[in-house]
């Protein structure tokens, strides 16, 4: 067994897949990732896409990107797009096999010419209220529709007009013919076929009909070669219709499905029928807003491709629908952002400070590590002089015993510069609020560190005055107040977090920041990491998100929230 291999995961899919292999099943493995292309991925999908890639990846195998591109009414190029841009920047390449379901869609009409051939499949001119009405229930089975028994040359004329078009959309619908007694309510004649004369993103008005997932799915992975179907647990009770569309016809290959737990996350929507609903009602600004569980609004908060594939890992596969909460996510974020993020320094809400014994005339240059373990990483210098500004919460006029930051008449450090004492506080005459401190430096502390070995409690960031560079920070929590939005039957509109986002545009930020790229992290020292905005990034008023705090501020509120209850 090689290194990677000794390294791998272990879950019971890839036991599986072991013993798939030890027993000759297969002597390869072949996976898919199968997105519809009918919205944004999300974090939800970002499990499933590790999982089929990795899995491909660990076995010196194979994954595709198939698009299931079966429903036209719903589906776009812009959602086609947006999933490889994804799947791409999550760090895995499918090569030359991009496929999409509508590729197959002449295979799948002879496919389903060939059930009806067997009398395994008729046409029904039911209207979809009264299949379902006749569908039966869990405890009571489901009634034959009168067309059941139409003639093998009838099924076929009115099939192949369907695809012709001469029939309105739900007058009639190809059904697989199965077992209306059955207990699993699957296989009570589906539906495999419906007439929708809508234009298809890739075909055009070239079909009437369209395939339906259930039947479309295990035949476009037999067509590939797919030999291990991976679904979410969901589909678990549509394993004996993929088994029994694949039984009954002369396929290139046999697939079989197995499935495991979805990814199901605290603090957010994972229906994309909701997510669309927040895009096309202006809740959020599109489907990359930092606030979305779209891998596109990830990226644009900034979180790294690394720390999504690392939380996939750690989360794990297994057949139990588990929450996670989102926290975990953070955390493998941070962890990756503490070894890479350079730091840097910014201030949400300047406090103009002066320092009275420093030359009006000079300023220097003061060199600082960008990262505080690494120093492959080397460094920058923070230009320092008469006039700084640092965090108005870093000064209080009347300190409580435990606040160590700065307050009249005492000292404080100032991160990687000087030691400085406050010695008078100017107000606004007007409303009383401070707006300017006067203080002193001690020139023997350059570094921050006193040759008298004098000790001081507090370390406070800054930037300079007169070369700090204006900036625009959105600062973004929880999008819902809610652990579990996703499960609220009424109006779940009514759990979105109104302090989801906070857009502050007083900040300044170290003029070395004016050289960043979009989407360049970094973790600006006390107040958490940001990314330069990947959209509205520009040099001359720069724009950072927040990606998170340096540590769980939400849990806090949460247990602070509980203990006052």
């Amino acid at each position: 067994m090689s290194e990677s291999e000794t390294k791998r995961p272990v879950d019971f899919i890839r036991r599986i897949i072991d013993e798939d292999l030890r027993e000759g099943r297969h002597d390869h493995v072949h996976t898919r990732f199968p997105p519809e292309p009918n919205g944004y991925l999300h974090i939800g999908h970002a499990k499933s896409i590790c999982l089929n890639f990795g899995i491909a990846r660990d076995y010196g195998g194979k994954c595709n990107l198939r698009f299931d591109d079966t429903n036209p009414e719903k589906e776009n190029t812009e959602y086609v797009e947006a999933i490889k841009r994804d799947v791409r920047w999550l760090g895995f390449d499918w090569e030359d096999r991009e496929y999409y379901a509508s590729d197959y869609f002449p295979q799948l009409y002879e496919y389903a010419l060939d059930l009806i051939r067997q009398g395994k499949a008729y046409v029904d001119s039911l209207s979809a209220d009264e299949i379902r009405e006749r569908r039966g229930t869990l405890t009571e089975p489901g009634l034959p529709s009168p067309y059941r028994d139409r003639p093998v040359e009838e099924n076929l004329d009115l099939f192949q007009r369907m695809k012709a078009g001469e029939f309105a959309d739900g007058e009639h619908v190809l059904r697989a013919k199965i077992d209306m007694a059955s207990p699993n309510v699957n296989l009570r004649d589906p539906a495999i076929y419906r007439i929708r004369k809508a234009s298809h993103h890739r075909t055009g008005d070239a079909w009437k009909i369209y395939p339906l997932y259930d039947y479309t799915h295990c035949l476009s992975d037999a067509i590939e070669h797919i030999t291990h179907s991976i679904c979410t647990l969901e589909f678990e009770d549509h394993r004996p219709l993929y088994d029994w569309v694949l039984d009954n016809l002369a396929t290139p290959s046999r697939p079989h499905q197995y499935e495991f737990a979805r990814l199901v996350v605290d603090y957010a929507i994972l229906s994309k029928r909701r997510l669309i609903l927040l895009v096309s009602q202006g809740h959020v600004r599109g489907w990359d807003d930092p606030r979305m569980p779209t891998l596109a609004g990830i990226r644009r908060r900034g979180y790294t491709p690394e720390s999504i594939r690392d939380f996939c890992e750690r989360i794990g596969v297994t057949k139990n629908d588990t929450r996670i909460d989102m926290a975990l996510l953070d955390n493998c974020l941070r962890e990756d952002l503490d070894r890479r993020a350079p730091r840097a320094m910014m201030v949400l809400d300047p406090l103009k400070v002066v320092i009275e014994n420093y030359p009006e005339d000079r300023d220097e240059d003061l060199p600082a590590p960008n990262h505080p373990t690494d120093p492959a990483m080397s460094s920058r210098v923070i230009p320092f002089g008469r006039v700084i500004y640092i965090e108005r919460d870093d000064f209080m006029e009347d300190p409580p015993a435990k606040f160590h930051r700065l307050a009249p008449g005492r000292e404080v450090r100032l991160r990687y510069a000087y030691f400085i004492t406050c010695r008078e506080v100017v107000k606004d005459p007007s409303t009383g609020a401070v707006v300017e401190l006067r203080c002193t430096y001690d020139p023997a502390t350059k570094g921050g560190n006193a040759p008298d070995g004098r000790k001081v409690k507090g370390t406070i960031h800054w930037v300079p005055g007169g070369q700090a560079i204006a900036a625009e920070i959105r600062l973004y929590d929880r999008l819902f107040t809610a652990p579990n939005p996703d499960g609220v039957e009424g109006d779940w509109l009514t759990l979105l977090n109104p302090d989801s986002e906070r857009i502050v545009k007083t900040a300044f930020i170290e003029p070395s920041l004016k050289q960043a790229e979009p989407e360049a992290r970094y973790q600006f020292e006390r107040l958490g990491y940001f990314v330069a905005d990947r959209h509205d990034w520009d040099p001359t008023r720069p724009v950072f998100n927040r990606i998170v705090t340096l540590r769980d501020s939400w849990a806090k509120v949460k247990n602070t929230q509980t203990e006052n209850q």
